[in-house]
């Protein structure tokens, strides 16, 4: 089991910026691929983006395409998302997520999941 932690969310102004950290412990070796889903209470689970721990191969999801952008520091086992020119359809509770299959979407590929942080961008 890999047990993460999410920190970096807060209330922010729209056009603003925000960086979301995601740090892993636990069975790490078994992570292949890490990413971050965000939801509200009206909306499933959306898939935000994901990258290949080893390697570093990405992927986004078009409604943050070229505004957000992940990365991560293996020596730390943490993650991060940059998330750049917020708008107020931004604001959810982001989680951080683990899994072994690289290239999906779907939440229920993720086994591991972080509590999640609240991001809120103001108009």
């Amino acid at each position: 089991q890999v047990q993460l932690v999410e920190s970096g969310g807060g209330l922010v102004q729209a056009g603003g910026s925000l960086r979301l950290s995601c740090t892993a412990s636990g069975r790490t070796l078994s992570t292949s691929t890490m990413g971050w889903f965000r939801q509200t209470p009206r909306l499933a689970r959306e898939f935000v983006a994901a990258i290949k721990w080893s390697g570093g191969i990405t992927y986004y999801g078009d409604s943050v395409k070229g505004r957000f952008t992940i990365s991560r520091d293996n020596a730390k086992n943490t993650m991060y998302l940059q998330m750049n020119s917020l708008k107020p359809e931004d604001t959810a509770v982001y989680y951080c997520a683990a899994g072994r299959q690289f290239g999906t979407r779907t939440p229920t590929d993720f086994g591991s999941w972080g509590q999640g942080t609240q991001v809120t961008v103001s108009s």
